[in-house]
């Protein structure tokens, strides 16, 4: 599962990519002041994994909100904590990739610096609490930084990129269900048809696809390359994975041959095909210009539909 997504990308290639970061990371400001467009394109081809960890922070800004706020965590680290999130968290912890080896010994330091991040963030957000969806979130981010660093990743995600959407009610994920389908009418309007007329709410299928940030579904070399690019462009790139699975799994007459029903079309969800979530394969047709060009025109209507859910 964790196969090395570079194995096939030649040594000298990516000594010149970690080459490239390290001049960006220490002049970051500068590149994101003026040369944004080209962070985007390095985060496209894939951060370098030595230095993963350290753009993830930069990008989310993470490290300006650690620099804000110096000892914070060590702060949130030494308190007791709530009991009633604390059970629910300890429960959690050995179902975070349990093969992975920082998190495959019960009580290894790997689980115990899970523990101590989504303790912080319950002490830091006392009125949301706990989500268990932000128990993965956290075991990607430890898997690249150190636990206070984690912290901050996992505030920035909570916050930034994904706001409201581990709070009770899951208001949050459920509009954003509403905008995913709305705009895969525009891009693949025989998945659409299909999913309307068997009644499968888009919160069916996407709940632990975008509260996860698909590392619970995707293969590890494909979930690596998507976080790069989703810190780097925030949220849209879910939406675009979103789309291009639902394209690509329920986008012909020929595909939906075999799941005339919602139990048949939710089992072709929860199985998808392998080619299509392929590391190459689904970077490419989320940052495609058909793909970046699919998703423009819907973009007033986006915006008009997601203020009007605000306001009603």
């Amino acid at each position: 599962m964790y196969r090395d997504e570079n194995a096939d990308i030649p040594p000298d290639v990516l000594r010149q990519r970690e080459a490239k970061w390290l001049d960006m990371l220490n002049s970051w400001d500068k590149w994101m002041a003026k040369k944004h467009k080209k962070v985007k394109l390095r985060c496209q081809k894939g951060i370098p994994p030595s230095l993963r960890g350290r753009a993830w922070l930069y990008l989310s800004g993470g490290k300006v909100k650690k620099e804000q706020n110096q000892g914070k965590f060590q702060e949130l680290d030494s308190q007791p904590g709530d009991p009633k999130w604390l059970d629910v968290i300890e429960k959690d912890l050995h179902r975070q990739f349990p093969f992975h080896e920082m998190f495959v010994a019960r009580g290894g330091h790997g689980q115990q610096d899970l523990f101590r991040v989504l303790k912080a963030y319950t002490l830091h957000r006392p009125e949301e609490g706990y989500c268990q969806a932000q128990a993965p979130i956290a075991a990607v981010l430890l898997m690249h930084m150190p636990a206070e660093d984690a912290f901050w990743g996992l505030v920035q995600i909570c916050e930034k990129y994904l706001p409201g959407y581990y709070s009770a009610g899951l208001e949050a994920i459920q509009l954003d269900g509403e905008i995913l389908f709305a705009l895969l009418k525009r891009v693949s309007p025989v998945a659409h048809r299909h999913l309307k007329k068997y009644k499968i709410d888009p919160i069916l299928y996407m709940t632990e696809w975008f509260m996860c940030a698909f590392s619970r579904t995707l293969p590890w070399a494909s979930v690596l390359r998507v976080w790069d690019m989703f810190f780097c462009e925030g949220v849209k790139i879910i939406f675009r994975v979103g789309l291009v699975l639902l394209k690509c799994m329920l986008g012909s007459q020929e595909k939906l041959k075999a799941c005339q029903g919602q139990y048949e079309t939710m089992e072709l969800l929860r199985s998808i095909e392998p080619q299509y979530m392929q590391e190459a394969f689904l970077v490419q047709e989320v940052s495609s210009t058909h793909t970046l060009m699919s998703l423009l025109p819907p973009l007033q209507l986006f915006i008009s539909y997601y203020f009007t859910c605000l306001s009603t």
